[in-house]
């Protein structure tokens, strides 16, 4: 085990004995300064005290490298001089028929690379400067030229003893159906290998060099070692940085992920084609559980969007999805890169929106819904979406979120057809019966105010219940029995608890007008940011506008949240806030009770009094322990996962470094 971890430690020589099998070193999972990653040996396991993180042999390489099992295994035999068990004959003859197709790709990638320094090959190195490609990128990703001529690829082929037909097969050479001469697939063009996971040489996509050539780009056709719907470009080179920083970064070409390669962002692939393949979405679910895919901000861009967004929904699965950048209009990554540098992509893809956030975009900014029947049409049209959703607790959770993006869109269309536009949180709303009602949102109890920490507690469990609706359908019973200080929280969640409940069911077309309106002030903000719901934007299709400002409030009560922390931190976190509620309904409760019983306690009254005060001591230290570990766990993850860089991100930042704990700043 230690043979082979060491290639990704350095051993702490005063704690490690290695004559024992003993072996101690900084987690290579996360970052920290004192060496709790310990190896064991003789029991081939290892562990971090630390994150937690644990395993054998396989399952530290399917971590670190982004491996999977089989794979694991080959390496790990390999290394050991172990054989493994021979395939069936006829599996063994396809994997020796791919083997032979390897090689002659790995002939043809060297035939290129060679015609590019030659005579013949000047506009190709033309090119490559006008693309600011430097030598040591071109030899990284084997960069060639497929020179002009008919057959100059089979004629070198040939010289090899390679057989035309072999050459066919591989994808480099192309039989007419006429009975002429076979020729060059690839002719006056750049070209780029395709490679698999381990490396290997299997297709070629070309690069035209003639302005009026076309296509512009080539790929090798369906071949037994190339399948173009289930590859994507530079998987083997981003499958560690990937795994490493925890993030993929999908662009739409090859040429764009090789200029994010040179600039220093190692993590980044290529689709080879715009629609993505239940294939490719599994592979690029290898490298993070949520890549983000770039698109150029134009209509083409937008469109492909779309169709991915289509691709990727019924996959979709608990902890896996995907987010979406659109990158100004006009402009690829390699502009983005040649302007600014690494941080002008970088800070686009900052911005990057979730899957839901498109869909919702692209449903909601193409429908009307200024009557019933419009709306009852958005409604069914989102609902049919999110039924492909095979995943059950996803399609529940999308369900949800949905349901209440329309109950808001909704409410504020209705608001804006009656003359009452505005902010939501200003008093006057639409509620049952047309009736209007002043919208309360003041403390109901002096100690709540919203300076408080009950305030802060009670509004980061409405914000965690909108941004993880699964929260608040595995907690709902016990959060409808919270007690909310604030008349405003209190209103809200008892109106979110009947939505995931009675009102599950029920149309939300045919429902939103009944709820509380102060159920809609907390929604507005959350859904919309406080700048949209100022200004009363968005009160008809335009509610389905970039959410840039959504979860602004909760974001700053737990900065925590912008390094991507795991589901089950969220949770922990989410059932620790629900406990300081109930812990202090219960002071309350035991101050009350003392202040009704005033000088005249009973035996019985003592003894009652008592118990409930240990139970009270026994809570508080329980808080307080839950507390302290999950600071422990966000410490964890901020040296783990940096915040996002942008301004609030780099907010995020400063207050971790003052050493704030997770909870810190829920009460502000």
């Amino acid at each position: 085990m230690s043979e082979v971890v060491a290639r990704r430690v350095s051993w702490d020589r005063r704690k490690s004995q290695p004559a024992r099998g003993d072996f101690w070193a900084c987690c290579p999972f996360h970052q920290e300064k004192t060496p709790s990653f310990h190896v064991d040996d003789r029991r081939s396991r290892y562990k971090c005290f630390g994150c937690g993180a644990s395993g054998d042999h396989f399952r530290f390489l399917t971590e670190t490298e982004g491996l999977s099992f089989p794979e694991a295994v080959e390496r790990l035999a390999e290394q050991a001089g172990v054989a493994l068990p021979a395939p069936d004959p006829q599996a063994a003859a396809r994997a020796a028929e791919r083997a032979g197709l390897a090689e002659i790709c790995e002939m043809a990638a060297r035939f290129f690379q060679d015609a590019l320094a030659m005579s013949g090959g000047e506009q190709a190195r033309d090119y490559i400067s006008r693309r600011r490609l430097r030598p040591e990128t071109v030899r990284e990703f084997r960069i060639g030229f497929a020179p002009n001529g008919r057959d100059a690829l089979k004629r070198h082929l040939i010289g090899k003893g390679v057989d035309e037909a072999s050459m066919v097969e591989a994808g480099l050479v192309i039989r007419p159906d006429d009975g002429r001469p076979t020729y060059d697939r690839f002719r006056n063009r750049l070209m780029i290998p395709i490679q698999d996971e381990r490396g290997r040489v299997i297709a070629f996509g070309g690069r035209t060099l003639d302005p009026d050539g076309q296509p512009k780009y080539l790929n090798s056709p369906e071949t037994p070692l190339f399948h173009k719907g289930a590859m994507v470009f530079n998987f083997h080179r981003a499958r560690e940085p990937a795994h490493r920083s925890g993030q993929a970064v999908v662009v739409e070409g090859y040429m764009d992920a090789i200029a994010i390669a040179q600039a220093g962002m190692g993590n980044v692939v290529a689709a080879l084609g715009t629609a993505f393949t239940e294939e490719q979405v599994g592979r690029l679910w290898r490298l993070a559980p949520e890549p983000v895919i770039c698109f150029d901000g134009d209509a083409a861009g937008t469109s492909a969007a779309h169709r991915a967004v289509d691709r990727i929904l019924p996959g979709l699965r608990s902890g896996h999805s995907f987010g979406f950048v659109f990158l100004p209009d006009g402009k690829d990554p390699d502009d983005l890169i040649a302007d600014g540098g690494l941080a002008a992509f970088t800070k686009e893809l900052a911005g990057s929106q979730p899957l839901i956030d498109v869909l919702w975009s692209r449903e909601v900014e193409a429908a009307r819904i200024d009557t019933p029947e419009r709306r009852a049409a958005l409604e069914k049209s989102l609902e049919e979406l999110v039924r492909t959703i095979a995943d059950e607790r996803v399609r529940r959770g999308y369900q949800l979120d949905i349901r209440l993006r329309l109950s808001n869109l909704f409410y504020r269309q209705a608001r804006a057809a009656r003359g009452h536009g505005g902010r939501q949180g200003s008093g006057q709303a639409y509620g049952q019966g047309n009736a209007f009602q002043q919208a309360p949102s003041g403390p109901a109890r002096g100690s709540d105010l919203p300076g408080s920490s009950m305030f802060g507690h009670e509004r980061m469990l409405c914000g965690l219940c909108l941004k993880y609706p699964e929260l608040l359908e595995r907690h709902v019973e016990r959060l409808a029995q919270a007690q909310f200080g604030d008349v405003l929280h209190a209103r809200f969640r008892d109106e979110l608890c009947r939505i995931a409940t009675e009102l599950q069911d029920v149309p939300v077309s045919g429902f939103f007008e009944t709820l509380d309106t102060r159920f809609f002030q907390i929604l507005s903000e959350a859904l919309d940011g406080p700048e949209e719901a100022a200004s009363g934007a968005g009160s008809g299709a335009g509610g389905g506008q970039r959410m840039v400002t959504r979860f602004h409030d909760l974001l700053q009560r737990l900065p925590i949240l912008r390094h991507e922390p795991p589901a089950d931190f969220i949770e922990d976190l989410f059932c620790h806030t629900l406990d300081v509620l109930e812990l202090r309904a219960l002071e309350q409760d035991l101050e009350a009770e003392l202040a009704a019983l005033g000088d005249g306690l009973d035996e019985a009254d003592w003894e009652r009094i008592r118990a409930q005060s240990q139970d009270l001591a026994r809570r508080r230290e329980e808080c307080a322990r839950e507390e302290q570990e999950i600071a422990e766990r966000g410490k964890v993850f901020r040296s783990a996962r940096p915040a996002a860089s942008t301004p609030a991100g780099a907010a995020a930042r400063a207050r971790a470094a003052m050493g704030q704990g997770a909870i810190a700043g829920a009460g502000g």
